[in-house]
């Protein structure tokens, strides 16, 4: 029931933390910050101070912490939340190297009323945020999602996998485009991607026997341009990976215990943009249990019960995309290379009941056993590795 009187007893703030709570809701114009103090009550006090201005949020801070220690004789730490999105992680980082507790959440964690349509403004989910923080630090289980900020080096060397990504699609797109332009005139067959494309560019006949028209030419000419500048590009990005791969794993002899990119490019199949993406995306951080590993990569799933009703509703898709996207490629490759491991045997038999679920399933249960053998040096049953050169 919604409370319409103030509460006489101490709060919960006073009694078990002793803390001032601060929720940060960052825009490109305004920081809104909402602040839950020692001595107020339920009061939520709100200040905003301009987007980017960290010395007018440190004054904002000291402001709180002088105020509650007035009114409680005492003085109290800063704990603050802000969602994960559009600042990343700088603000973050910066709270924490000067003393100040900070916890980053995944926004789509925080539960919402589902009655009725739902109010959003920045002052709502300013105190929504710290709520949330209130119930976390209580030790409520599953009230949110808070995300495990990466370190900057971490951060920096992902980059390249999805760099990568970005290109490969932009290079799709124009060899797609080349090829509709094309179509459109009756011309089939036409690979951009090949070496030889500008001299058969000059060679094509439309489909009633003409020449390429002039500015069609001109317009496939410039596509190729833009194409060739990319596979250039793509060409720079993956040398920079391997060479980042190369310095990742030690040489033999310099640990008894080797390194995850080391292991994971011992397993046939396995090549480096691969194992660049479960280096660079999944095992750079600590997973306290399966179950979170698959979350983490949105493979876990979404059973449906409720009274008699039991249905599966696939897999979350709330987590890595990259990670998601790259372990189902992994999956299918792995069947081709590893047929006689015993994930692949799994796979073939529970395939007939459908191939599109099996291989979403393998593909969970291949990153966890990658994981396990990365971090725990659990040998993958029946896999084969690598011939050595």
């Amino acid at each position: 029931m919604l409370l319409d009187h103030a509460i006489d007893r101490p709060t919960a703030i006073r009694t078990q933390f002793g803390a001032i709570f601060v929720s940060l809701e960052l825009s490109r114009s305004t920081w809104l910050v909402t602040s839950l103090s020692p001595g107020k009550g339920e009061k939520m006090s709100k200040h905003s101070v301009p987007a980017g201005d960290v010395a007018g949020l440190m004054k904002l801070f000291a402001d709180l912490k002088r105020k509650a220690r007035v009114r409680a004789g005492q003085g109290y730490p800063i704990i603050t939340i802000q969602e994960a999105g559009l600042d990343g992680f700088w603000l973050h980082r910066v709270l924490q190297q000067e003393g100040i507790e900070s916890h980053v959440v995944d926004p789509a964690s925080i539960a919402t009323p589902r009655r009725r349509r739902r109010a959003k403004t920045d002052r709502l989910d300013g105190e929504t945020l710290l709520r949330a923080l209130l119930a976390y630090k209580r030790g409520e289980p599953r009230v949110c999602a808070m995300v495990v900020a990466p370190s900057p080096e971490e951060e920096d060397r992902r980059r390249l996998c999805r760099e990568r990504r970005t290109l490969i699609d932009e290079r799709i797109r124009h060899g797609n485009r080349i090829k509709g332009l094309l179509f459109a005139q009756g011309i089939s067959g036409y690979a951009p991607l090949r070496g030889d494309r500008r001299a058969r560019l000059e060679a094509l006949r439309t489909g009633d026997g003409r020449a390429l028209p002039a500015h069609l030419k001109a317009q496939i000419s410039r596509e190729l341009d833009r194409l060739e500048l990319l596979l250039k590009q793509i060409k720079a990005v993956e040398a920079e990976q391997d060479a980042l791969l190369a310095a990742a794993s030690k040489p033999a002899g310099v640990s008894a215990a080797p390194d995850p990119v080391t292991m994971l490019l011992a397993l046939k199949g396995m090549g480096p943009n691969f194992a660049a993406v479960l280096w660079s995306e999944a095992f750079y951080r600590q997973f306290s249990n399966r179950r979170q590993l698959a979350a983490y990569a949105g493979l876990a799933p979404t059973p449906w019960q409720s009274g008699g009703i039991a249905r599966e509703q696939g897999v979350s898709k709330a987590g890595n995309p990259r990670l998601r996207t790259t372990m189902i490629q992994l999956a299918w490759l792995w069947r081709r290379h590893q047929g006689g491991s015993a994930l692949a045997r799994w796979f073939e038999t529970h395939s007939k009941r459908g191939r599109k679920s099996a291989i979403v399933a393998l593909a969970r249960k291949l990153l966890v056993a990658l994981w396990k053998y990365v971090t725990s040096g659990v040998v993958i049953e029946g896999a084969k590795m690598k011939s050595a050169a």
